[in-house]
Protein backbone atom coordinates (compact mmCIF):
# COMPACT_ATOMS: atom_id res chain seq x y z
CA UNK A 1 0.00 0.00 0.00
CA UNK A 2 3.46 2.75 1.15
CA UNK A 3 4.11 2.03 -2.55
CA UNK A 4 1.14 2.24 -4.51
CA UNK A 5 0.78 6.06 -2.57
CA UNK A 6 3.94 6.71 -3.25
CA UNK A 7 4.65 5.77 -6.50
CA UNK A 8 1.74 5.97 -8.32
CA UNK A 9 1.94 9.98 -7.99
CA UNK A 10 5.26 9.89 -9.19
CA UNK A 11 4.50 7.92 -12.39
CA UNK A 12 1.75 10.23 -13.27
CA UNK A 13 2.95 13.50 -12.60
CA UNK A 14 6.09 12.61 -14.75
CA UNK A 15 3.73 11.55 -17.39
CA UNK A 16 2.19 14.68 -16.97
CA UNK A 17 5.12 17.08 -17.31
CA UNK A 18 6.71 14.93 -19.88
CA UNK A 19 3.73 15.88 -22.03
CA UNK A 20 4.80 19.31 -22.29
CA UNK A 21 7.20 18.53 -24.72
CA UNK A 22 5.39 16.72 -27.09
CA UNK A 23 4.25 19.16 -29.29
CA UNK A 24 7.31 20.53 -29.77
CA UNK A 25 9.31 17.17 -31.16
CA UNK A 26 9.53 17.95 -34.89
CA UNK A 27 13.46 17.29 -35.85
CA UNK A 28 16.14 15.33 -34.37
CA UNK A 29 17.59 18.41 -33.01
CA UNK A 30 13.89 18.85 -30.97
CA UNK A 31 14.42 15.42 -29.73
CA UNK A 32 18.01 15.45 -28.70
CA UNK A 33 18.66 18.86 -27.69
CA UNK A 34 15.21 20.64 -27.60
CA UNK A 35 16.22 22.64 -30.02
CA UNK A 36 18.78 24.69 -27.57
CA UNK A 37 16.49 27.19 -25.98
CA UNK A 38 16.89 25.71 -22.25
CA UNK A 39 17.31 28.90 -19.98
CA UNK A 40 20.31 28.53 -17.78
CA UNK A 41 18.21 28.25 -14.79
CA UNK A 42 15.82 25.60 -16.21
CA UNK A 43 18.87 23.31 -17.20
CA UNK A 44 20.96 23.44 -14.28
CA UNK A 45 17.85 21.96 -12.32
CA UNK A 46 17.11 19.41 -15.06
CA UNK A 47 20.87 18.78 -15.00
CA UNK A 48 20.91 18.67 -11.20
CA UNK A 49 17.57 16.15 -10.85
CA UNK A 50 19.15 13.82 -13.71
CA UNK A 51 22.77 13.57 -12.21
CA UNK A 52 21.25 12.90 -8.35
CA UNK A 53 20.51 9.43 -9.52
CA UNK A 54 20.25 6.29 -7.16
CA UNK A 55 23.29 6.11 -6.12
CA UNK A 56 23.27 9.69 -4.51
CA UNK A 57 19.57 9.41 -3.15
CA UNK A 58 20.20 5.68 -1.30
CA UNK A 59 23.28 5.13 -2.53
CA UNK A 60 25.64 7.32 -0.35
CA UNK A 61 24.06 6.86 2.21
CA UNK A 62 23.89 3.40 2.06
CA UNK A 63 27.57 3.65 1.80
CA UNK A 64 28.02 5.26 5.10
CA UNK A 65 26.60 2.50 6.92
CA UNK A 66 28.68 -0.10 4.76
CA UNK A 67 31.95 1.38 4.15
CA UNK A 68 31.83 4.07 7.24
CA UNK A 69 32.58 7.71 7.10
CA UNK A 70 34.81 7.40 4.10
CA UNK A 71 32.21 7.11 1.74
CA UNK A 72 31.21 10.55 2.17
CA UNK A 73 34.10 11.23 -0.11
CA UNK A 74 31.92 10.39 -2.91
CA UNK A 75 29.54 13.58 -3.15
CA UNK A 76 32.67 15.34 -2.88
CA UNK A 77 33.93 14.06 -6.18
CA UNK A 78 30.26 14.28 -7.70
CA UNK A 79 30.43 18.02 -6.67
CA UNK A 80 33.88 18.96 -7.69
CA UNK A 81 33.42 17.33 -10.92
CA UNK A 82 31.28 20.35 -11.83
CA UNK A 83 33.62 22.66 -11.07
CA UNK A 84 36.21 21.42 -13.22
CA UNK A 85 33.67 20.58 -16.15
CA UNK A 86 32.68 24.46 -15.72
CA UNK A 87 36.26 25.48 -16.41
CA UNK A 88 37.63 23.26 -18.99
CA UNK A 89 34.85 22.40 -21.03
CA UNK A 90 30.94 23.66 -20.71
CA UNK A 91 31.58 26.75 -23.28
CA UNK A 92 33.62 25.00 -25.70
CA UNK A 93 31.27 21.85 -26.16
CA UNK A 94 28.17 24.50 -26.39
CA UNK A 95 30.54 26.24 -29.09
CA UNK A 96 30.76 23.29 -31.42
CA UNK A 97 27.76 22.92 -32.59
CA UNK A 98 27.38 18.99 -31.75
CA UNK A 99 24.57 17.24 -30.75
CA UNK A 100 26.52 14.38 -29.03
CA UNK A 101 29.23 13.47 -27.22
CA UNK A 102 30.32 11.16 -30.53
CA UNK A 103 29.16 14.08 -32.61
CA UNK A 104 31.94 16.38 -30.93
CA UNK A 105 34.51 13.83 -31.56
CA UNK A 106 34.06 14.13 -35.28
CA UNK A 107 33.60 18.03 -35.34
CA UNK A 108 36.96 18.54 -33.87
CA UNK A 109 38.91 15.83 -35.61
CA UNK A 110 36.66 15.22 -38.38
CA UNK A 111 37.01 11.03 -37.85
CA UNK A 112 34.54 8.87 -38.66
CA UNK A 113 35.76 5.81 -36.91
CA UNK A 114 36.66 7.92 -33.30
CA UNK A 115 32.86 8.89 -34.13
CA UNK A 116 31.59 5.11 -34.05
CA UNK A 117 34.20 4.30 -30.77
CA UNK A 118 33.23 7.47 -28.61
CA UNK A 119 29.61 5.87 -29.38
CA UNK A 120 30.24 2.23 -28.53
CA UNK A 121 31.94 4.16 -25.35
CA UNK A 122 28.43 6.04 -24.84
CA UNK A 123 26.99 2.33 -24.27
CA UNK A 124 29.26 1.27 -21.91
CA UNK A 125 28.66 3.82 -20.10
CA UNK A 126 25.10 4.50 -20.34
CA UNK A 127 24.73 0.40 -19.53
CA UNK A 128 26.88 0.57 -16.31
CA UNK A 129 25.00 3.64 -14.98
CA UNK A 130 21.27 2.63 -15.98
CA UNK A 131 21.20 -1.07 -14.72
CA UNK A 132 21.87 0.12 -11.60
CA UNK A 133 18.91 2.67 -11.68
CA UNK A 134 16.24 -0.37 -12.79
CA UNK A 135 17.56 -2.41 -10.07
CA UNK A 136 17.56 0.19 -7.18
CA UNK A 137 14.05 1.14 -8.16
CA UNK A 138 13.11 -2.47 -8.14
CA UNK A 139 14.63 -3.17 -4.92
CA UNK A 140 13.26 -0.48 -3.28
CA UNK A 141 9.80 -1.11 -4.28
CA UNK A 142 10.15 -5.16 -3.03
CA UNK A 143 11.27 -3.56 0.42
CA UNK A 144 8.12 -1.15 1.15
CA UNK A 145 5.67 -3.37 -0.54
CA UNK A 146 6.50 -7.15 -0.47
CA UNK A 147 6.31 -7.76 -4.04
CA UNK A 148 8.18 -8.85 -6.30
CA UNK A 149 11.85 -7.32 -7.36
CA UNK A 150 11.14 -7.45 -11.37
CA UNK A 151 7.92 -5.02 -10.85
CA UNK A 152 10.05 -1.86 -10.02
CA UNK A 153 12.25 -2.37 -12.63
CA UNK A 154 9.48 -3.01 -15.08
CA UNK A 155 7.53 0.09 -13.89
CA UNK A 156 10.61 2.52 -14.35
CA UNK A 157 11.79 1.08 -17.91
CA UNK A 158 7.83 1.80 -19.02
CA UNK A 159 7.60 5.35 -17.30
CA UNK A 160 11.01 6.20 -18.75
CA UNK A 161 10.09 4.88 -21.77
CA UNK A 162 7.26 6.36 -22.53
CA UNK A 163 8.24 9.93 -21.65
CA UNK A 164 10.82 9.88 -23.91
CA UNK A 165 9.46 8.89 -26.72
CA UNK A 166 6.61 11.11 -26.84
CA UNK A 167 8.73 14.08 -25.50
CA UNK A 168 12.40 13.51 -26.00
CA UNK A 169 14.73 15.74 -24.79
CA UNK A 170 12.27 18.40 -24.15
CA UNK A 171 9.84 16.30 -21.84
CA UNK A 172 13.31 15.17 -19.82
CA UNK A 173 14.23 18.40 -19.12
CA UNK A 174 11.18 19.61 -17.45
CA UNK A 175 10.40 16.27 -15.70
CA UNK A 176 13.80 16.48 -14.70
CA UNK A 177 13.69 20.05 -13.24
CA UNK A 178 10.77 18.88 -11.72
CA UNK A 179 11.90 16.17 -9.70
CA UNK A 180 14.93 17.83 -8.60
CA UNK A 181 12.67 20.15 -6.56
CA UNK A 182 10.45 17.16 -5.49
CA UNK A 183 13.37 15.01 -4.50
CA UNK A 184 15.28 17.84 -2.68
CA UNK A 185 12.32 18.68 -0.08
CA UNK A 186 11.47 15.22 0.04
CA UNK A 187 15.21 14.26 0.77
CA UNK A 188 15.56 17.18 2.96
CA UNK A 189 12.72 17.21 5.34
CA UNK A 190 12.35 13.75 6.58
CA UNK A 191 15.67 14.25 7.72
CA UNK A 192 14.93 17.05 9.65
CA UNK A 193 11.91 15.22 10.97
CA UNK A 194 14.13 12.28 11.88
CA UNK A 195 16.89 14.03 13.48
CA UNK A 196 14.47 15.73 15.78
CA UNK A 197 12.42 12.73 16.44
CA UNK A 198 15.33 10.24 17.68
CA UNK A 199 16.09 12.08 20.26
CA UNK A 200 19.69 13.27 22.00
CA UNK A 201 20.27 9.83 22.69
CA UNK A 202 20.46 8.30 19.21
CA UNK A 203 22.21 11.06 18.04
CA UNK A 204 25.01 11.06 20.48
CA UNK A 205 25.45 7.72 19.33
CA UNK A 206 25.14 8.73 15.93
CA UNK A 207 28.42 11.33 16.06
CA UNK A 208 29.92 8.73 18.91
CA UNK A 209 30.06 5.42 17.20
CA UNK A 210 30.30 2.26 18.36
CA UNK A 211 31.23 -0.89 17.04
CA UNK A 212 27.85 -3.04 15.99
CA UNK A 213 28.86 -6.29 18.25
CA UNK A 214 25.71 -7.72 19.43
CA UNK A 215 22.03 -7.08 18.86
CA UNK A 216 20.13 -4.84 21.41
CA UNK A 217 16.54 -6.60 20.42
CA UNK A 218 15.04 -9.53 18.79
CA UNK A 219 15.92 -8.24 15.23
CA UNK A 220 14.26 -9.63 11.65
CA UNK A 221 16.68 -9.72 8.90
CA UNK A 222 15.59 -9.82 5.47
CA UNK A 223 18.33 -11.52 3.54
CA UNK A 224 17.16 -10.55 -0.37
CA UNK A 225 20.62 -11.48 -1.74
CA UNK A 226 22.13 -14.64 -1.18
CA UNK A 227 25.41 -13.88 1.87
CA UNK A 228 28.01 -15.95 3.74
CA UNK A 229 27.57 -15.56 7.38
CA UNK A 230 30.75 -16.20 9.52
CA UNK A 231 30.41 -16.75 12.99
CA UNK A 232 32.75 -17.76 15.77
CA UNK A 233 30.79 -19.50 17.72
CA UNK A 234 26.87 -21.60 17.20
CA UNK A 235 24.08 -19.51 17.76
CA UNK A 236 20.36 -20.22 17.36
CA UNK A 237 18.27 -17.98 15.28
CA UNK A 238 14.54 -18.29 14.38
CA UNK A 239 12.43 -18.28 11.00
CA UNK A 240 9.59 -15.93 9.74
CA UNK A 241 7.35 -18.65 11.27
CA UNK A 242 9.12 -18.62 14.78
CA UNK A 243 10.93 -22.54 14.15
CA UNK A 244 14.25 -22.15 15.95
CA UNK A 245 17.43 -22.23 13.52
CA UNK A 246 20.55 -23.89 15.04
CA UNK A 247 23.61 -22.38 12.95
CA UNK A 248 27.19 -23.70 13.68
CA UNK A 249 30.44 -22.13 13.95
CA UNK A 250 31.91 -21.03 10.94
CA UNK A 251 31.07 -20.37 7.44
CA UNK A 252 26.99 -19.88 7.02
CA UNK A 253 25.17 -19.43 3.64
CA UNK A 254 21.84 -17.81 3.72
CA UNK A 255 19.63 -18.74 1.10
CA UNK A 256 18.10 -15.03 -1.54
CA UNK A 257 14.43 -14.33 0.40
CA UNK A 258 15.29 -15.70 3.65
CA UNK A 259 14.08 -14.40 6.97
CA UNK A 260 15.95 -14.39 10.12
CA UNK A 261 15.14 -13.31 13.47
CA UNK A 262 18.25 -12.55 15.77
CA UNK A 263 17.48 -12.73 19.46
CA UNK A 264 18.63 -9.89 21.84
CA UNK A 265 22.02 -10.18 23.44
CA UNK A 266 23.34 -12.52 20.24
CA UNK A 267 26.45 -11.53 18.56
CA UNK A 268 26.21 -10.17 15.43
CA UNK A 269 27.68 -12.37 12.38
CA UNK A 270 30.57 -11.14 10.28
CA UNK A 271 29.81 -10.71 6.30
CA UNK A 272 32.27 -12.09 3.82
CA UNK A 273 33.94 -9.13 2.45
CA UNK A 274 32.44 -6.55 4.72
CA UNK A 275 33.04 -5.26 8.16
CA UNK A 276 30.89 -4.32 10.81
CA UNK A 277 29.59 -0.40 11.10
CA UNK A 278 30.96 1.45 14.21
CA UNK A 279 34.80 0.03 14.35
CA UNK A 280 37.49 1.89 14.10
CA UNK A 281 37.92 0.92 10.32
CA UNK A 282 34.46 2.62 10.00
CA UNK A 283 35.08 5.90 11.29
CA UNK A 284 38.13 6.52 9.73
CA UNK A 285 37.51 8.72 7.03
CA UNK A 286 39.11 6.80 4.41
CA UNK A 287 38.65 3.95 1.80
CA UNK A 288 39.73 0.73 1.53
CA UNK A 289 38.30 -1.29 -0.82
CA UNK A 290 37.89 -4.68 -0.79
CA UNK A 291 39.94 -4.36 2.83
CA UNK A 292 42.95 -3.68 0.58
CA UNK A 293 44.98 -2.23 3.54
CA UNK A 294 45.47 1.13 1.50
CA UNK A 295 43.01 3.48 2.40
CA UNK A 296 45.38 6.64 0.87
CA UNK A 297 45.05 4.90 -2.36
CA UNK A 298 41.78 3.78 -2.45
CA UNK A 299 40.27 7.28 -1.36
CA UNK A 300 42.19 8.84 -4.21
CA UNK A 301 41.11 6.50 -6.74
CA UNK A 302 37.67 7.15 -5.98
CA UNK A 303 37.83 10.75 -5.74
CA UNK A 304 39.78 10.54 -9.65
CA UNK A 305 36.99 8.80 -11.41
CA UNK A 306 33.81 11.01 -9.66
CA UNK A 307 35.54 14.22 -10.15
CA UNK A 308 37.02 13.29 -13.45
CA UNK A 309 34.58 10.90 -14.96
CA UNK A 310 31.83 13.86 -14.18
CA UNK A 311 33.38 15.63 -17.05
CA UNK A 312 32.94 12.36 -19.34
CA UNK A 313 29.19 11.44 -18.54
CA UNK A 314 27.58 11.57 -21.63
CA UNK A 315 24.14 12.31 -20.48
CA UNK A 316 25.14 15.53 -18.25
CA UNK A 317 27.40 16.27 -21.75
CA UNK A 318 24.43 16.33 -23.63
CA UNK A 319 22.82 19.01 -21.40
CA UNK A 320 24.77 22.04 -22.40
CA UNK A 321 24.35 21.10 -26.07
CA UNK A 322 20.76 22.40 -25.20
CA UNK A 323 22.14 25.87 -24.04
CA UNK A 324 21.47 28.38 -26.34
CA UNK A 325 25.07 29.96 -26.36
CA UNK A 326 28.55 28.84 -24.51
CA UNK A 327 27.81 31.37 -21.83
CA UNK A 328 24.83 29.76 -20.77
CA UNK A 329 26.32 26.74 -20.86
CA UNK A 330 28.59 27.88 -18.84
CA UNK A 331 26.16 29.82 -15.80
CA UNK A 332 24.50 26.22 -16.33
CA UNK A 333 27.49 24.66 -14.87
CA UNK A 334 27.82 27.86 -12.29
CA UNK A 335 24.26 27.18 -11.02
CA UNK A 336 24.60 23.30 -11.01
CA UNK A 337 27.28 23.31 -8.26
CA UNK A 338 25.20 25.58 -6.05
CA UNK A 339 22.22 23.11 -5.91
CA UNK A 340 24.32 19.91 -5.97
CA UNK A 341 25.91 21.10 -2.57
CA UNK A 342 22.59 22.22 -0.50
CA UNK A 343 21.73 18.19 -1.80
CA UNK A 344 24.54 16.46 -0.53
CA UNK A 345 24.77 18.30 3.19
CA UNK A 346 22.50 15.45 3.97
CA UNK A 347 23.16 11.72 3.07
CA UNK A 348 26.14 12.14 5.79
CA UNK A 349 22.84 12.36 8.27
CA UNK A 350 20.86 9.38 6.38
CA UNK A 351 23.66 7.23 6.89
CA UNK A 352 25.08 7.84 9.97
CA UNK A 353 21.32 7.22 11.50
CA UNK A 354 20.80 4.65 9.65
CA UNK A 355 24.39 3.16 11.30
CA UNK A 356 22.56 3.71 14.93
CA UNK A 357 19.13 2.48 13.79
CA UNK A 358 19.45 -0.44 11.36
CA UNK A 359 22.77 -1.57 11.48
CA UNK A 360 21.75 -5.03 10.45
CA UNK A 361 21.13 -4.10 6.98
CA UNK A 362 24.90 -4.81 6.31
CA UNK A 363 24.63 -8.44 6.95
CA UNK A 364 21.74 -8.74 4.28
CA UNK A 365 23.62 -6.49 1.75
CA UNK A 366 20.72 -4.38 1.29
CA UNK A 367 22.46 -1.37 2.27
CA UNK A 368 21.13 0.77 -0.27
CA UNK A 369 17.55 0.80 1.33
CA UNK A 370 18.65 2.35 4.55
CA UNK A 371 17.39 5.80 3.67
CA UNK A 372 13.78 4.80 2.84
CA UNK A 373 13.71 2.04 6.17
CA UNK A 374 14.65 4.60 8.68
CA UNK A 375 11.24 6.49 9.12
CA UNK A 376 9.50 3.32 10.44
CA UNK A 377 12.02 2.69 12.94
CA UNK A 378 11.52 6.00 14.84
CA UNK A 379 7.59 6.16 14.50
CA UNK A 380 5.77 2.56 13.61
CA UNK A 381 2.66 4.58 13.44
CA UNK A 382 0.95 6.79 10.61
CA UNK A 383 3.85 9.56 10.99
CA UNK A 384 6.26 7.11 9.82
CA UNK A 385 4.83 5.64 7.24
CA UNK A 386 3.79 8.91 5.26
CA UNK A 387 7.23 9.64 5.90
CA UNK A 388 8.58 6.14 4.32
CA UNK A 389 6.26 7.32 1.49
CA UNK A 390 7.50 10.14 0.61
CA UNK A 391 11.06 8.99 0.43
CA UNK A 392 9.80 6.06 -1.65
CA UNK A 393 8.81 8.75 -3.82
CA UNK A 394 11.78 10.43 -3.87
CA UNK A 395 13.87 7.85 -4.19
CA UNK A 396 11.79 6.43 -7.67
CA UNK A 397 11.63 10.04 -8.90
CA UNK A 398 15.43 9.41 -8.35
CA UNK A 399 15.47 6.58 -10.66
CA UNK A 400 13.23 8.29 -13.51
CA UNK A 401 15.00 11.29 -13.40
CA UNK A 402 18.35 10.05 -14.15
CA UNK A 403 17.03 7.05 -16.51
CA UNK A 404 15.45 9.82 -19.20
CA UNK A 405 19.25 11.47 -19.94
CA UNK A 406 20.71 8.11 -19.59
CA UNK A 407 18.06 6.45 -22.33
CA UNK A 408 18.73 9.48 -24.19
CA UNK A 409 21.94 9.29 -24.94
CA UNK A 410 21.83 5.68 -25.73
CA UNK A 411 19.11 5.96 -28.34
CA UNK A 412 21.42 8.84 -29.85
CA UNK A 413 24.63 6.87 -30.04
CA UNK A 414 22.74 4.00 -31.72
CA UNK A 415 20.31 6.10 -34.03
CA UNK A 416 22.32 9.18 -34.21
CA UNK A 417 26.10 7.98 -34.51
CA UNK A 418 26.26 4.39 -35.40
CA UNK A 419 22.95 3.28 -37.50
CA UNK A 420 22.27 7.45 -38.24
CA UNK A 421 17.76 7.73 -38.54
CA UNK A 422 15.15 9.80 -38.36
CA UNK A 423 13.27 10.75 -35.71
CA UNK A 424 10.99 7.82 -35.70
CA UNK A 425 14.19 5.41 -35.37
CA UNK A 426 15.25 7.22 -32.31
CA UNK A 427 11.41 7.10 -31.00
CA UNK A 428 11.97 3.08 -31.58
CA UNK A 429 15.16 3.04 -30.39
CA UNK A 430 14.60 4.17 -27.20
CA UNK A 431 11.60 1.69 -26.36
CA UNK A 432 14.26 -1.32 -27.41
CA UNK A 433 17.02 0.09 -25.36
CA UNK A 434 14.61 0.48 -22.01
CA UNK A 435 13.86 -3.49 -23.03
CA UNK A 436 17.62 -4.51 -23.30
CA UNK A 437 18.49 -2.94 -20.13
CA UNK A 438 15.37 -4.60 -18.23
CA UNK A 439 16.84 -7.75 -19.12
CA UNK A 440 20.45 -6.96 -17.86
CA UNK A 441 18.85 -5.40 -14.71
CA UNK A 442 16.48 -8.68 -13.44
CA UNK A 443 19.73 -10.68 -12.93
CA UNK A 444 21.56 -7.81 -11.13
CA UNK A 445 19.98 -7.30 -7.83
CA UNK A 446 23.10 -8.84 -5.88
CA UNK A 447 25.35 -6.19 -7.82
CA UNK A 448 26.14 -3.32 -5.59
CA UNK A 449 24.47 0.05 -7.03
CA UNK A 450 27.16 2.17 -5.56
CA UNK A 451 30.04 0.40 -7.21
CA UNK A 452 28.03 -0.44 -11.05
CA UNK A 453 27.74 3.77 -11.25
CA UNK A 454 31.56 4.47 -9.94
CA UNK A 455 32.56 2.01 -12.55
CA UNK A 456 30.62 4.19 -15.46
CA UNK A 457 32.09 7.04 -14.12
CA UNK A 458 35.52 5.30 -14.15
CA UNK A 459 35.33 4.30 -17.95
CA UNK A 460 34.18 7.95 -18.41
CA UNK A 461 37.22 9.25 -16.83
CA UNK A 462 39.12 6.93 -18.87
CA UNK A 463 37.68 7.84 -22.45
CA UNK A 464 35.95 10.90 -22.81
CA UNK A 465 37.58 12.86 -20.33
CA UNK A 466 41.36 13.05 -21.95
CA UNK A 467 39.29 13.40 -25.00
CA UNK A 468 37.56 16.38 -24.29
CA UNK A 469 40.45 18.16 -22.36
CA UNK A 470 42.80 17.43 -25.26
CA UNK A 471 40.26 18.14 -27.61
CA UNK A 472 39.56 21.50 -26.38
CA UNK A 473 43.23 22.98 -25.49
CA UNK A 474 45.38 21.03 -27.24
CA UNK A 475 45.62 21.76 -31.02
CA UNK A 476 47.94 18.55 -31.82
CA UNK A 477 45.70 16.15 -30.87
CA UNK A 478 44.99 14.01 -33.72
CA UNK A 479 42.65 11.64 -34.66
CA UNK A 480 45.07 8.47 -34.57
CA UNK A 481 46.02 9.98 -31.04
CA UNK A 482 42.71 9.98 -29.52
CA UNK A 483 41.30 6.70 -31.64
CA UNK A 484 44.32 5.24 -29.39
CA UNK A 485 43.58 6.99 -26.39
CA UNK A 486 40.11 6.49 -26.26
CA UNK A 487 40.74 2.31 -27.07
CA UNK A 488 43.07 2.02 -24.57
CA UNK A 489 41.41 3.65 -21.90
CA UNK A 490 38.00 1.80 -22.59
CA UNK A 491 39.85 -1.45 -22.86
CA UNK A 492 41.83 -0.83 -19.62
CA UNK A 493 38.75 -0.09 -17.63
CA UNK A 494 36.19 -2.73 -19.22
CA UNK A 495 39.11 -5.61 -18.71
CA UNK A 496 39.46 -4.73 -14.66
CA UNK A 497 35.84 -4.38 -14.45
CA UNK A 498 35.52 -7.91 -16.24
CA UNK A 499 38.19 -9.48 -13.92
CA UNK A 500 36.56 -7.75 -10.78
CA UNK A 501 33.24 -9.60 -12.12
CA UNK A 502 34.16 -12.52 -13.24
CA UNK A 503 38.05 -13.35 -12.42
CA UNK A 504 39.63 -14.96 -8.86
CA UNK A 505 39.93 -12.75 -5.32
CA UNK A 506 42.48 -10.54 -5.07
CA UNK A 507 43.72 -9.21 -2.09
CA UNK A 508 45.73 -5.84 -1.63
CA UNK A 509 47.32 -3.81 -3.93
CA UNK A 510 46.04 -5.31 -6.98
CA UNK A 511 42.51 -5.82 -5.56
CA UNK A 512 42.43 -1.94 -5.53
CA UNK A 513 43.81 -0.85 -9.15
CA UNK A 514 41.04 -3.71 -10.45
CA UNK A 515 38.12 -2.83 -8.51
CA UNK A 516 38.91 0.93 -8.90
CA UNK A 517 41.05 1.74 -12.16
CA UNK A 518 40.95 5.08 -12.87
CA UNK A 519 44.58 6.22 -10.85
CA UNK A 520 46.17 3.86 -14.29
CA UNK A 521 43.69 3.95 -16.34
CA UNK A 522 43.32 7.70 -16.80
CA UNK A 523 47.27 8.70 -17.20
CA UNK A 524 47.14 5.58 -19.61
CA UNK A 525 44.41 6.98 -22.02
CA UNK A 526 46.34 10.92 -21.86
CA UNK A 527 49.57 9.29 -22.17
CA UNK A 528 48.79 7.34 -25.68
CA UNK A 529 46.59 10.14 -26.75
CA UNK A 530 49.81 12.59 -26.57
CA UNK A 531 52.07 10.37 -27.88
CA UNK A 532 50.44 8.95 -30.50
CA UNK A 533 49.53 12.83 -31.29
CA UNK A 534 53.38 13.66 -31.36
CA UNK A 535 54.46 10.48 -33.75
CA UNK A 536 51.56 12.19 -35.85
CA UNK A 537 50.42 16.13 -37.97
CA UNK A 538 47.53 17.40 -37.12
CA UNK A 539 45.37 18.61 -40.38
CA UNK A 540 45.90 22.20 -41.55
CA UNK A 541 42.20 22.57 -40.85
CA UNK A 542 42.25 21.59 -36.93
CA UNK A 543 43.35 25.29 -35.91
CA UNK A 544 40.43 26.65 -37.23
CA UNK A 545 38.55 23.70 -35.67
CA UNK A 546 39.57 24.51 -32.16
CA UNK A 547 38.99 28.53 -32.49
CA UNK A 548 35.92 27.56 -33.13
CA UNK A 549 35.38 26.26 -29.47
CA UNK A 550 37.03 28.80 -27.86
CA UNK A 551 35.57 31.98 -30.06
CA UNK A 552 32.62 33.70 -28.45
CA UNK A 553 29.46 32.77 -30.82
CA UNK A 554 26.85 35.47 -32.07
CA UNK A 555 23.62 36.06 -29.04
CA UNK A 556 20.96 33.18 -30.12
CA UNK A 557 18.18 34.19 -32.49
CA UNK A 558 16.35 32.04 -31.18
CA UNK A 559 16.73 29.58 -34.11
CA UNK A 560 18.88 26.08 -34.02
CA UNK A 561 22.30 27.48 -35.04
CA UNK A 562 22.68 23.31 -36.89
CA UNK A 563 25.27 21.68 -37.26
CA UNK A 564 28.28 20.00 -39.01
CA UNK A 565 30.23 17.32 -38.50
CA UNK A 566 32.59 18.63 -41.32
CA UNK A 567 35.54 20.71 -40.56
CA UNK A 568 34.71 22.91 -43.74
CA UNK A 569 31.29 24.71 -41.80
CA UNK A 570 32.68 27.41 -39.72
CA UNK A 571 31.33 30.28 -38.02
CA UNK A 572 31.74 33.62 -39.83
CA UNK A 573 33.65 35.13 -36.51
CA UNK A 574 36.32 31.85 -37.27
CA UNK A 575 36.61 32.97 -41.03
CA UNK A 576 37.23 36.07 -40.72
CA UNK A 577 39.87 34.84 -37.47
CA UNK A 578 41.43 32.49 -40.27
CA UNK A 579 41.89 35.37 -43.13
CA UNK A 580 43.93 37.57 -40.40
CA UNK A 581 46.34 34.80 -39.43
CA UNK A 582 46.83 33.87 -43.77
CA UNK A 583 47.97 37.17 -44.22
Amino acid sequence: MIALFAVAPVVLLTLLVGLRGVAAVRTTSDFLVASRRVSPLLNSAAVSGEYLSAASFLGVAGLVVKDGMGALWYPVGFTAGYVAMLVLVAAPMRRSGAVTVPDFAEARLASTPLRKLAAVTVLVIAGLYLVPQFRTAGLVLSVVSDGPYWVGVVIAAVVVSVTLAVGGMRAATYVQAFQFCFKLVLFIVPAIWLLLEVGPQVRHEAVHPVEFTHFTRDTPVDFGLEVTLLLDDPLTVQSATGAPIPIPAGEYRVSEGTTLVFPAGAPVPGVRGGAAPGGPDWQRPLLDPHDAGHPVLGTWAVLIATMLGTMGLPHVLMRFHTSPDGRAARRTAAITVGLLSVFYLFPGIYGTLAKVLVPQLYLSGATDTAVVALPSQVDDGLTGTVFTGLLTAGAFAAFLATSLGLLLVVAGAISHDLVPGGLARLRFTVVAAAAVVVLLALPSARLDAGVLVTWGFTVAAATFCPLLVLGIWWSRLTAAGAIAGVAAGLAGTAGAIAFALFGPPVSGLPAILIAQPAPWAVPLAFATMVGVSLLGRPPAWSQAAMLRLHLRERRDTGRDPGHSSSPTRRSSATRRVIRRLGR
